[in-house]
């Protein structure tokens, strides 16, 4: 019985995304800070809960069209598995406990960054994305908070030009990771009555502008060193190769495709590229 409410629990929290967002907040923290310590533990645990909290939410708006795709027909609400007024509580408690533990943890500033989050996610790209194909764009402001969450928790200051190329690289790739699931899942979409690029670009069109996209998020890597982000040979090195690997394999998006495209061997390299980054970060900041 308790196996099944924490499986529950993880579903409605998404769990795979709100532990990539720690991730992105410890590596903001710890370029920062310059090392790990106690600090780190109540922002990161805090904006994990905080985003555990915004993905229940979703789960209680999308409940009406998670039931119409095959993708989400299994989500705990469409399944039967939770009511949405339950849901909703869970929400309630996840955000409040996580934004409080990020005040204890950083700051006013911190709380507020964090509840900013949480309100563009489900308060503006959720009703938006009903309405338009273009809604990840704005929506993808949402990623680049968490790890300025960290970055002001470990005591920068969120104006700071490396704390804004740092969002900047975390909101631009998000678009193209968004557009390689509409490629895979676009039809599924359209029949729950989302708008999808699908229906405004061919699939040749969409691969050109997804790769695009994948360049501007490749030159936007290039640019944290010279933001003064990075403070080694290696892990610059590292970078300039990760850059270069992903710009060769995403070049595949430019050709004329003699089987069957699978978007979803690009959108798992992308989420490659972007670990490696994480990892990257991390490792400069505690080695400088």
């Amino acid at each position: 019985m308790i196996k099944k409410q924490l499986s529950l629990l993880a579903e409605l929290s998404k769990v795979k995304i709100t532990f990539a967002v720690a991730l992105t907040t410890i590596a903001g923290y710890l370029l920062a800070k310059g090392q790990f310590d106690a600090g780190l533990i109540l922002p990161t645990v805090g904006i994990f809960i905080l985003a555990c909290g915004s993905s229940a939410l979703n789960h209680f708006q999308d409940s009406d069209r998670d039931g119409l795709m095959k993708r989400t027909q299994n989500r705990p609400i469409p399944s039967g598995r939770i009511s949405r007024t339950n849901t909703l509580l869970i929400a309630i408690l996840f955000s409040v406990l996580g934004s409080a533990l990020i005040y204890i943890g950083s700051d006013f500033v911190g709380m507020q960054l964090g509840l900013l989050a949480l309100v563009w996610y489900n308060g503006i790209y959720t009703p938006m994305k009903r309405k338009s194909a273009f809604a990840v764009i704005p929506g993808s402001v949402i990623g680049a908070i968490p790890p300025v969450v960290g970055w002001v928790a470990g005591g920068g200051n969120v104006f700071d030009p490396q704390a804004l190329i740092l969002a900047f690289f975390f909101f631009i790739w998000q678009v193209p990771h968004f557009w390689l699931l509409m490629l895979k899942y676009g039809n599924e979409y359209v029949e729950a009555g989302y708008p999808s690029i699908t229906q405004l670009y061919d699939e040749a069109q969409i691969r050109h502008i997804t790769f695009l996209w994948t360049f501007a998020t490749a030159v936007t890597a290039l640019m944290i060193p010279l933001f003064g982000l990075i403070h080694t040979t290696s892990i610059t090195l590292v970078i300039l190769a990760s850059v270069f690997w992903l710009v060769a394999i995403f070049s595949g998006l430019l050709r004329k495709q003699k089987t069957i495209f699978n978007p979803f061997y690009y959108f798992m390299r992308i989420n490659y590229f972007v670990l490696v980054m994480i990892i990257a970060l991390s490792v400069d900041a505690l080695i400088k």
